[in-house]
């Protein structure tokens, strides 16, 4: 079930906050009726970025080890293409 609770909950119930993101469970936090943030354990976090981090590593290695260079224009054009195939 979606978290939703207010900013103020980070000062007044933080205890409980941690509990519950340390089970897994994103909380999304809001201010003034607006989501302003989301909560999310170290561990959560690390899933939603590692294929990420480790794949601009292997971009920085391959590009060591070539020549040829892109533009974003030339490698955003490339992956529309590739889209609307």
């Amino acid at each position: 079930m979606i978290q939703i609770r207010p900013v103020s909950d980070l000062r007044n119930n933080f205890a409980e906050l941690e509990k519950e993101v340390k089970n897994g469970q994103p909380i999304y936090l809001t201010k003034n009726g607006y989501g302003t943030m989301v909560l999310l354990s170290i561990e959560e976090y690390s899933k939603l970025t590692d294929q990420v981090e480790q794949k601009l590593d292997e971009a920085d290695l391959q590009a060591e080890s070539m020549d040829i260079r892109l533009s974003h224009e030339e490698i955003f054009e490339d992956l529309r293409k590739k889209i609307n195939e």
